[in-house]
């Protein structure tokens, strides 16, 4: 399976659901968010969404209806083990209309392992009819994807290698860069008017200030410019520039290319 280029200037979107009341109580800090946003970046896919629900299964499914068809891709994370909490398998079919029966190829996988394998382990062969697995090249079994929505693991390594599958189903689109002007000793109060004026000439690039504060007395802004159109960056990397000059701020500082 490969990738598909989208055509030129269409936008290609996802957002990811993550499933667990772990999450939500504190219990578990989730970092498997940043590493699929890093990832879907890669291929030109931009994250738009980031939902969290519980291990409800209503809940699941009408987040999982809204945003995949609200989005191009809806990637889900957690609840696909074996204890009595892990519903997504099951949930997501219902989302879809569609059974979730045991799929003859994570039984195989199991009954390998295990021997014959309990009730509990059984609820992990879960996949949804119509559904194709995801591989899992860590351990455990795979996930899937049914329609344009992928179904994976929770725990992050095991997350980070379906991933490597999920990759190649995707449809791409052109890859956002970003470049950075570094502005120190100046605050936020005296960049904001050059930066607005920069982000309204340029209004199809993601333009941003993110301060940063160094005890005893450094401080600044990192002020970072997306887009697909390298030309256009650095036009506007250039006009900021200028507009910060112009405002008498000093300090300035153009950093090398950073990531999407």
């Amino acid at each position: 399976m490969t990738t598909t280029q989208a055509k030129t200037g269409e936008r290609v979107t996802a957002a990811v659901l993550i499933i667990g009341d772990e999450i939500l109580s504190g219990r578990t800090q989730d970092v498997n968010l940043n590493a699929i946003a890093k990832y879907l970046a890669t291929y030109g896919v931009d994250l738009c969404e980031a939902r969290v629900v519980p291990d409800v299964e209503q809940e699941i499914i009408e987040a999982v209806n809204a945003l995949r068809t609200k989005y191009d891709y809806v990637i889900t994370t957690g609840g696909i083990g074996p204890t009595h909490d892990d519903i997504t398998a099951d949930s997501v079919a219902k989302a879809f209309g569609v059974a979730a029966p045991e799929h003859p190829e994570i039984m195989a996988m199991l009954r390998e392992r295990w021997g014959e394998p309990n009730a509990a382990r059984r609820r992990m062969a879960h996949v949804p009819e119509g559904g194709s697995l995801v591989k899992n090249p860590v351990q455990g079994p795979p996930g899937f994807q049914i329609g344009n929505v992928f179904v994976l693991a929770g725990v992050p390594a095991i997350m980070r290698g379906m991933l490597d599958d999920v990759g190649p189903r995707l449809r791409t689109g052109a890859v956002v860069i970003s470049r950075t002007v570094r502005v120190t000793g100046t605050g936020e109060g005296t960049i904001a008017a050059p930066l607005e004026a920069v982000a309204k000439a340029h209004p199809d690039l993601s333009i941003g200030s993110y301060p940063f504060f160094a005890p005893p007395d450094l401080y600044g802004a990192s002020l970072v410019i997306r887009g697909r159109d390298p030309a256009q960056v650095d036009a506007a990397v250039e006009e900021l520039v200028a507009a910060l000059e112009a405002a008498e701020v000093t300090g300035i500082e153009r950093l090398e290319a950073g990531g999407q």
